[in-house]
Formats: C-alpha cells, structure tokens, sequence
C-alpha cells in the first residue's frame, strides 16, 4: 500500500470538467477515492469524460451541473453525494474563474462575479464539507491557491485578491478544526496549462514563464494533481494550513543573467 492510498474513500473536487480539477478527480481515482463533482452547464463534455476517465480507474463517479457560488446549490450536491456514494472524507476546492482586466475597468459587477466562485464558492465547499466531516471527526480539505497571492500580475485584481483570500480561509479553518480531526490545507499552482490560461498564454507570455521557471517549462495540470493527492492522504496528517507551491520554482528564482565572470577583476 502507498502513503497515498485513497482506497474506499469518497472525495468531491469542483470544477472538475477540465484542467487542474479534471486531472485532480483522476489522480484520486487512480488511488482508490470514489469521485464526486459539480460543474457549470457548459463542462458537460468535459465531466462526461472526466467520469469515464474515473470508471476506468474502477471507481465510481458522480457529476452534477450547478455552481460553487450558490450556497444552496452546493448544498444540495453535497447531500447527493452522500446518498449516492456514501460519506464525504475528501473535499477539494477548485473551481474558478480567470478575469483580465484593468481594475479601474472592473465593474462592481465583475468584481462580485469573481469572487462567487472563486471566493466564496470555497466558503460554501468548506462549509459543506465540515458539516459532514465534523461529526465523524475526520476529514481533508485542499483548496487551490496560487502563487499569483504572493507573487501579484497586473489586470487580475479581483483573481488576485480571492487567492490571497483562499490562503487566508484555509490557514484560518486549520487553526480552528484542526484539533477537531480535519485537517485543511492548499496547493498553490504556478502558471499551469489549461483551457483557463490557453488564451493568454501568447509565444511571448510562454517565453517569459520558460525563462522564469526554474525547470524550463509551464506546469501541467497533473503536476498539481500529485500534489492534491498527497494532501488529501495519510501521509499529509501532520500539516495544518499549509500551502504546498506547485511552480516549478518560479517564485524562488532570483536569477536576472549576471554571467559567471562578472565578478570583479583580480
């Protein structure tokens, strides 16, 4: 058995439809966790073949349309999936939304849209899942950052501002369930490839991130995925608000080009 065996356990990841979620929901299939999630009527296609990908593995999966930024919708997806799969020992918040554009062009409307789901949507999936996981005391839930609260890009305010949040609900919930068995924790990703980033990642921005990340090259959603896995396993019970950075080392790279025989003449 592995430390990250999942074997008869049933875990939720929202957004599961595509990219980090998608690849997220297959990993903890493939080690043994029943999967559950809810998405947007437009991933319809994509959770059709998220949960295909997840029979393959020999698990059960269960999508439901809807969204993470209705209280009452998340709810009631929370209360099927313990009818139909039985109790909720996972909880992984992911789904979300990219915005890009000048804050003073950021209508109040904009601004509240993003973070429904991207904010918000993690306080109902944190909610829901601690109602369930509470009175068994125990439980896990991994909610995905990103590096863009530490490490800030222009034209993302309102995407910037809900990951900090993000970070700060999750090291707020570990401090106060952690003694209460459940233990809560985040992944911070990098710049990743998915259908969120596909249309701003233009050859330049590519370049520029290959230059940038420590190990030449922008994350795959699987990269995460591993990660997700670990936290939401045996292996990760001693950590409590942590966040795990997924970056390939971009936020670590201080190098600016200084060539090796810059130094000062003898």
């Amino acid at each position: 058995m592995s430390i990250d065996d999942l074997s008869g356990k049933r875990a939720v990841v929202t957004g599961a439809s595509s990219g980090i979620g998608q690849a997220t929901a297959i990993a903890l299939a493939q080690a043994g966790a029943d999967v559950a999630s809810i998405h947007l009527a437009d991933g319809g296609d994509g959770a059709a073949a998220t949960a295909a990908a997840i029979e393959a593995a020999g698990r059960r999966a269960l999508m439901v349309e809807g969204t993470t930024a209705s209280a009452e919708q998340v709810e009631a997806f929370a209360d099927r999936v313990e009818r139909d799969l039985g109790p909720i020992d996972v909880w992984v918040n992911n789904a979300a939304q990219l915005l890009v554009r000048p804050f003073m062009e950021t209508s109040e409307d904009d601004w509240h849209d993003l973070l429904g789901s991207n904010l918000h949507g993690y306080v109902h999936g944190c909610r829901a899942a601690l109602r369930r996981m509470l009175p068994r005391r125990a439980g896990r839930i991994v909610n995905v950052s990103s590096i863009t609260a530490v490490q800030p890009i222009s034209l993302a305010a309102a995407y910037v501002t809900a990951k900090g949040g993000v970070v700060a609900l999750t090291k707020a919930l570990a401090v106060e369930f952690g003694g209460e068995g459940i233990g809560v924790n985040a992944v911070a990703p990098g710049a990743t490839e998915t259908a969120l980033t596909a249309d701003f990642y233009t050859p330049a921005v590519r370049r520029a991130y290959e230059e940038r990340i420590a190990l030449g090259r922008v994350g795959r959603p699987e990269d995460v995925a591993k990660a997700v896995v670990f936290l939401a396993s045996d292996a990760a019970g001693y950590l409590a608000g942590h966040e795990l950075v997924v970056d390939g080392g971009m936020t670590l790279n201080g190098n600016v080009g200084i060539a090796a025989d810059a130094g000062p003449a003898a």
